[in-house]
């Protein structure tokens, strides 16, 4: 079993490759929670469903968000009766939601909830969310704090910040289970997902560092030059005190990473990385990097 840690774009994309070559059941993966957020009165986990939707084989992947072919009339009329919906939500995404959000409300743990959903969708990938106690991604813009989706969404990441704030009623915890599937892995994939809001918070729950040290780590980077392939990357880099490029993602999982992976069209050199081609364009590129991927976790020392 390969277990991956995942945000909601750049990982999925290396998951679509992964599936080409290895079955579902055989993966798992660890899945960032920092960016949930309720809306309309439902509980919105974006990066969770994004995994979700992947596997089940219903997600839209020409914006990597949402359900395929999904309509939005409830959207539209909430738009139009005055609502603040920023966040243009599908009805069939939106039923998700709502289910999700009832669960947590009766008391239930996100992780059960997650499994029930895929149990439903028929998903065989164990989706974990990284813990069961919300955590929250917040960025300073110096006239206040806003949710990490006001800023990227709302805002489009056009809001100048200068810090990048975790908050959190409690110390947060990776799940048993998440602990279980990094620890029973025959080796863990941080995917090129976002490094501060995508993968850090999962880095920063308790159990996973330890977890982690005890096995062999491949990391992909998001960035080519000072540019991440998608998504506000670098402007999060710079206010979470990192240089935004494959040198600063590198020094930002440290001695976690076993095996870095950077792209050949990179100009930065990272000591002792590997050189792939990781603009995963299409289902090929991903099967395509995804094959590399393996052949350097079948390697391993």
């Amino acid at each position: 079993m390969i277990a991956f840690l995942s945000g909601g774009t750049g990982t999925p994309k290396l998951l679509r490759g992964i599936r080409v070559h290895r079955e579902d059941r055989d993966l798992a993966v660890v899945v960032n929670t920092a960016e949930d957020i309720w809306i309309s009165g439902n509980h919105l986990s974006p990066d969770v469903d994004t995994v979700i939707y992947l596997f089940a084989g219903i997600l839209d992947t020409g914006t990597w968000w949402g359900i395929r072919g999904d309509t939005f009339v409830t959207h539209e009329a909430i738009l139009a009766q005055g609502g603040d919906e920023f966040i243009r939500i599908g009805d069939r995404d939106r039923a998700v939601h709502v289910l999700r959000g009832e669960a947590l409300r009766r008391g239930e743990r996100l992780t059960d909830v997650t499994a029930s959903l895929c149990r439903t969708l028929g998903v065989e990938a164990r989706v974990l969310p990284m813990a069961d106690t919300p955590v929250t991604t917040l960025v300073d813009t110096g006239e206040g704090l806003l949710h990490f989706q006001e800023y990227w969404v709302r805002h489009r990441g056009k809001v100048p910040i200068r810090e990048v704030v975790r908050s959190s009623r409690e110390e947060p915890r990776a799940t048993p289970e998440v602990l279980d599937a990094l620890r029973g892995a025959d080796g863990v994939v941080i995917g090129p997902s976002n490094p501060v809001t995508s993968v850090s918070p999962i880095l920063e729950c308790r159990g996973v560092p330890e977890a982690l040290a005890e096995q062999y780590v491949v990391a992909v980077s998001p960035f080519i030059g000072d540019r991440p392939v998608s998504g506000p990357a670098a402007a999060l880099m710079q206010a979470f005190g990192r240089e935004p490029t494959s040198a600063g993602t590198a020094a930002l999982y440290g001695d976690l990473v076993d095996c870095f992976i950077q792209d050949i069209r990179d100009p930065v050199q990272v000591e002792g990385a590997v050189r792939c081609d990781t603009l995963m364009v299409d289902e090929k590129a991903s099967g395509a990097l995804a094959e590399q991927v393996l052949r350097i976790l079948e390697k391993q020392p």
